[in-house]
């Protein structure tokens, strides 16, 4: 699979069609010929023009319903994975966004230095089934990184305590509560001034992004890196549905910045320690490298 980054988009609907299909594949779950259209790489096109775009080119085909490239087809395991995927979203989704909401209040409201939080990963993007983890994107004050993880970490296992019963892969299979709610990205406000990386793949990731909180912070990210809106500028008008009023909240004095240090150390210890059980599940392993690769340079914990 590879790793690389999406180019900037290509003048033709066929060709902008097909980059948006494989931005998509690479998150492994692909759309219908509507939603491809609202999500496409160079700005929105009508569901007619998607299916016109995938009529003229041997490279592209509906299957169940999805647009997916035709060499998927040969590999029906995975295509049956991705029309399953699509269903069961459909079907279980509801409830863990509304769980989520839930959840992002409380860690608001305790995490006084959290600037902005989106739903992130298969649930905001249209493939999650339920023995997904949910993955939440967060814009944090300077300092804060790894505070951040570690509060997200310690609320989330504490939240798990009480879904013990939630399905599980081996992702997600923890020792005392299953892996329900993680962090997918953290990034420092001044990382985004500007962002390292502005190719296609790290705006369509805050494209499908969800904001639950915290709005104003993350249009700022879009409007301090105005090249993002050259591959999506969609970005420009995006809704935000789900977005909560600010709870009460801790005092910041209560948090200091140099927590941040400690927290490393802790979150990091915490997180090889989730690797070490995973050592002999080459397939979640392989899947964590992936993602991890595909967030560079904005990963926690890398050593170089």
């Amino acid at each position: 699979m590879s790793l690389g980054y999406a180019p900037a988009p290509a003048g033709s609907t066929t060709e902008r069609v097909r980059q948006t299909v494989a931005l998509l594949r690479g998150r492994g779950y692909a759309v219908g010929p509507a939603r491809l259209g609202e999500l496409c790489l160079g700005g929105q096109v009508p569901d007619s023009d998607v299916r016109w775009a995938v009529a003229s080119t041997e490279e592209l085909t509906v299957e169940d319903g999805l647009v997916v490239e035709r060499d998927e087809c040969c590999d029906r395991d995975r295509t049956r994975a991705i029309v399953e995927r699509a269903n069961r979203h459909q079907v279980e989704s509801a409830a863990y966004i509304d769980m989520a909401i839930g959840f992002i209040r409380t860690l608001v409201a305790a995490a006084p230095f959290v600037r902005g939080v989106s739903i992130a990963g298969s649930l905001a993007s249209g493939g999650f089934r339920a023995s997904d983890d949910v993955d939440l994107n967060l814009l944090v004050d300077d300092g804060y990184r790894h505070v951040a993880y570690v509060a997200v970490n310690l609320l989330g296992v504490l939240h798990a305590l009480r879904h013990r019963g939630k399905p599980v892969d081996d992702l997600t299979r923890r020792p005392l509560a299953p892996r329900l709610m993680t962090a997918n990205l953290i990034l420092e406000r001044s990382q985004c001034r500007p962002l390292q990386r502005l190719d296609a793949d790290m705006a369509f990731e805050l494209l499908v992004a969800e904001p639950v909180f915290g709005i104003d912070a993350i249009r700022e990210v879009v409007d301090e890196n105005p090249s993002l809106l050259d591959h999506f500028p969609q970005l420009a008008g995006k809704a935000a549905p789900l977005l909560i009023e600010s709870p009460k909240r801790l005092t910041r004095t209560l948090v200091p910045r140099f927590l941040d240090v400690p927290s490393r150390v802790v979150g990091e210890t915490a997180w090889r320690y989730m690797q070490w059980t995973r050592r002999h599940k080459p397939d979640a392993l392989a899947r964590v490298a992936f993602v991890r690769a595909t967030m560079r340079p904005y990963t926690l914990f890398d050593r170089s």
